[in-house]
Order: structure tokens, then C-alpha cells, then sequence
């Protein structure tokens, strides 16, 4: 019987959240959890422990990187993140000689692993640990937008009073301010938004989709300002991902992928619908957006470059 080990680097709220998540749907025989703050990495790993009894056998402990030796899957949570008033420029410079340490060390401890990266900025810091590592393109994933595709679909669905689980849709591109919501592509029982709207008697006029787009990019600040973090929902989409990859799914997943001449666009991970399974990715699927959709596409991956370009990342 095949046996998964996990590495999750950063066992502050995403971290050991997404560790509770991964114990509770029996993906892992080994979670190992290496913090800076080692005891509270001890602590975390104590605490899962004890559930023992009431999920599927797993050994859980706290460790160092060389701990993390041989792991199928690293997920990497670790970094500084913003105070107020900070850009996502400063979170990125803070950052890159966190990634610059520990992301080689993890590569050399588990050459064959799949490296998937949740930190933020995330597209810009898989990027960096695509460079860091050494790793083919395919086996360094960042989270993306697969929770910014969760939060729209839940968001439609308290619209339309119907289940998230039925409404298709694309969060696309940065997982930050420029992400894009993919309206042509969203479908809802094989119709788009606007037929549905007609059908369902629903008022879907153009500021309806302007509403559903802002409140989906600022859920995170909303919830931020009103417990100082987000949680849950990117533990669930950690947790998703990781059972793409481990289960060999072949699902289709907004995961940030490495982006070579799709749209004109290259050099640069953005969300995507991604094809993922036990090689990470193996297909980024270029999808038919409209004219404005792959315009907004390009914004949002020149202002990743610019970004990158203006940073410490050379230094």
C-alpha cells in the first residue's frame, strides 16, 4: 500500500489548518510541520495527534527542514506577511530571502516531491521557487486562485439560491487585486449567467457582475479586518489540491501554473485552469476567454513582471 508523506512549512493559521484538513480526509500516512517557532510547530503537531482516534492512521510530528526528507508533497505557508499600509512590493522583498534559504533545501531533501506554494504574493513567490529549486515547471504549483474560484462560485450561488456545486466557473489570473472573473465562461446548468438570469427571473444587469467580481477580490480584506486572517476556505483548497496530486485526479483546477506563449503571454505564473494529478501539472488548458478577458490577462501578468522586475530578487 502506497504511503503519502506531507511537509508543511509554516505552521501558523494556514499552515496548521491546512494540516488539520489534510489528517481529517486521510490523505497522509507522515505530516511533518517545520516552523521557525518550533514550539509552537510542537504544539501543532501534538494537538492533531491526539485525534488519533477518529481519523485514519498518520504520524504527525514537528520538525526541520531535514525532517521533511523524502516527502511526496511540500506545501510551503512560510513568510512575513503585510502591516498596514504595506505593498504587496514590501511583502515580496521581506519574503525573497526566506525563499532563497529554504526553498534549495527543500529541493535537495526531496528532489522528487511536488513543491506547492501558498504564500503570498503567490504567484510571484512560485515563481521564485521555481527558480530557487531547480524543479521542471510542472512540479512547482502555487495555490492560485482556486479559493478565489470557490468564493465566486459561493458567492452566485447565495444569488441564485441554487448549489455551488452546480454553478462552473473560473476565478483566472493573479490570485490579488487584477484577478479576473471569467463571466464567458460560467455556466449554470449548460447556460450562461445572463440566460439563466432570463429563465430564473433574476435582475443580472452589468453592475450585478461588477458587484459579484468586488466582492470576491475583497473577501479576503473583509475577513482579514474582521478576525486579522483568513483560514478555513484556504485550508479546503490546500486540502483539494493536495488530493488532485496524490490521488493521481486529473482534475481541472485555477492553480498557478508556469505560462509559456498562452495569450502572448510567457515567463510568468498566473491561475489557470490547470490540469493536475500526481506530476503536478500536466496540461495548462488555454481556454476561449473574450477579447477583454485575455486584455485583463495581460495586465495582470505584465504587473506580476513589473513587480518582480522592481524587487530585491537579485540582490
Amino acid at each position: 500500500m502506497k504511503t503519502n508523506k506531507i511537509s508543511i512549512i509554516g505552521a501558523g493559521f494556514v499552515g496548521s489548518t491546512s494540516a488539520f484538513a489534510i489528517l481529517d480526509a486521510g490523505l497522509a500516512s507522515d505530516i511533518v510541520l517545520v516552523d521557525i517557532n518550533r514550539e509552537k510547530a510542537e504544539a501543532e503537531a501534538m494537538d492533531l495527534s491526539h485525534g488519533a482516534a477518529f481519523v485514519k492512521t498518520v504520524n504527525v510530528i514537528a520538525g526541520d527542514l531535514k525532517d521533511t526528507a523524502n516527502s511526496d508533497l511540500v506545501i510551503i505557508t512560510a513568510g512575513i506577511g503585510p502591516k498596514p499600509g504595506e505593498t504587496r512590493l514590501d511583502v515580496l522583498n521581506k519574503n525573497i530571502p526566506v525563499f532563497k534559504d529554504i526553498i534549495p533545501k527543500l529541493a535537495s531533501f526531496s528532489p522528487n516531491s511536488i513543491l506547492l506554494v501558498v504564500s503570498n504574493p503567490v504567484d510571484i513567490l512560485t515563481y521564485l521557487t521555481y527558480q530557487y529549486s531547480g524543479f521542471p515547471a510542472n512540479r512547482v504549483i502555487g495555490s492560485g486562485t482556486v479559493l478565489d474560484t470557490s468564493r465566486f462560485k459561493s458567492i452566485l450561488s447565495k444569488q441564485f439560491d441554487i448549489d455551488a456545486r452546480n454553478i462552473h466557473a473560473y476565478i483566472i489570473g493573479e490570485h490579488g487585486d487584477s484577478e479576473i472573473a471569467s463571466w464567458s465562461l460560467t455556466k449554470i446548468a449548460g447556460m450562461s449567467v445572463d440566460e439563466y438570469c432570463r429563465i430564473a427571473d433574476k435582475n443580472c444587469k452589468e453592475e450585478f457582475k461588477e458587484a459579484i467580481q468586488h466582492e470576491v477580490k475583497h473577501a479576503a480584506y473583509e475577513i482579514i479586518n474582521r478576525k486579522g486572517y483568513t483560514n478555513y476556505a484556504v485550508a479546503l483548497a490546500v486540502r483539494r489540491i493536495s488530493e488532485a496530486i496524490l490521488h493521481d485526479e486529473q482534475s481541472i483546477l485555477t492553480v498557478s501554473g508556469l505560462l509559456q506563449n498562452v495569450y502572448d503571454i510567457s515567463d510568468v505564473y498566473l491561475a489557470m485552469p490547470c490540469v493536475v494529478g500526481k506530476d503536478g501539472i500536466s496540461k495548462i488548458l488555454t481556454i476561449p476567454l473574450s477579447d477583454d478577458e485575455i486584455k485583463q490577462l495581460q495586465h495582470s501578468a505584465n504587473l506580476l513582471k513589473e513587480i518582480i522586475k522592481d524587487s530585491h530578487i537579485d540582490d
